[in-house]
């Protein structure tokens, strides 16, 4: 614990000094431009006045990283310089993840979308590797699809707010971690071993609050036996989560099974403090229409989604956006 905590106040303090490198970069050399005709001249200059002060580190690209870093995170940013914070021993949280974090999302151009990985990697402790995985696949634009306007933009203020069912659900999920070809053949089975042995990779795409419970849950009633594929708990709903899989498309029939399913764990298995339980039924494909004409229209527990074995296209995921809001 303690060597973890050494580890991040360094990793916070070296943010920091990157960001005062940028500012005294723009502010200083630059003459608070963004830009000036001299340049690249100033950062060779300062690049070799670091080096032989404080060695390695201080390359051109990296300290154009810094320009580039204080520019981007500038306007939320105490004005305080580094050295008197120090003095006062007090460093603001307004930079909490790592210099790595940053040079990432210092990649995404829409200043929301930034923001809204820039938060769910610091409520949820994503490592890099989480971050890359989740901006790879598209999570932003997959929970802006189920959203109006003012849902879109809440997730640049404040994250992904799990408050009902709805707001946990994905459609697609990106199952791509699984390695199976789009258009392989496969077995049901086959798929449900491939999230249990990548558990891990599974949660992190099913989204904050969930933990695994069981697998093939057998219900019984009238001498008759049913499995349950997958059986998940959320902390934040303090609800079940039921999921059957499908290797082709969700039909009417999986939805009335799943509702059978909800309905056992709501009268049986659910405890008088927990809220009622949600099921899924994710398939290869699914017709809206037929879901929404199977399902009652004040439906909040039962959900169909599609899931795709390959990274989505973001540009095509943003005209869908596009073509939702117009």
């Amino acid at each position: 614990m303690a060597r973890q905590l050494v580890v991040q106040t360094v990793n916070h303090t070296m943010v920091y000094s990157y960001f005062e490198i940028g500012r005294a970069i723009v502010e200083g050399r630059q003459h608070g431009g963004e830009r000036a005709s001299y340049g690249k001249s100033v950062l060779k200059r300062v690049s070799a006045e670091l080096t032989a002060r404080f060695g390695r580190g201080f390359s051109v690209d990296n300290l154009e990283r810094m320009r580039k870093f204080y520019l981007t995170y500038s306007d939320r940013i105490s004005a305080t310089p580094l050295r008197k914070l120090e003095k006062k021993g007090d460093l603001p949280m307004d930079l909490p993840l790592s210099w790595s974090h940053y040079l990432k999302l210092m990649q995404i151009d829409d200043h929301d979308e930034r923001r809204f990985y820039e938060l769910e990697s610091t409520t949820n402790n994503w490592s890099l590797k989480e971050l890359k995985r989740q901006f790879d696949s598209a999570l932003y634009q997959r929970l802006a699809l189920s959203r109006d306007k003012k849902g879109v933009v809440e997730l640049s203020k404040k994250g992904q707010v799990v408050e009902k069912p709805e707001d946990s659900i994905k459609d697609p999920y990106i199952l791509e971690f699984l390695g199976l070809p789009e258009h392989s053949r496969y077995s049901e089975s086959d798929m449900e071993q491939g999230l249990i042995d990548k558990l891990e990779h599974f949660l992190l795409e099913l989204g904050k609050g969930f933990t695994f419970v069981s697998r093939q849950e057998r219900i019984s009633f009238d001498e008759r036996h049913f499995r349950i594929d997958l059986v998940f708990y959320n902390r934040i709903l303090r609800s079940f989560v039921l999921i059957d899989l499908k290797i082709g498309d969700v039909k009417h029939q999986d939805l009335g099974q799943m509702q059978m399913y909800v309905n056992y764990y709501d009268r049986k298995v659910r405890l008088p403090e927990e809220n009622k339980t949600v099921g899924i039924v994710l398939g290869r494909s699914k017709s809206t229409t037929l879901v929404e004409f199977t399902l009652p229209e004040d439906n909040k527990q039962i959900f169909a989604s599609k899931y795709q074995m390959v990274l989505p296209s973001k540009k095509a995921l943003k005209k869908l956006i596009e073509a939702k809001d117009g």
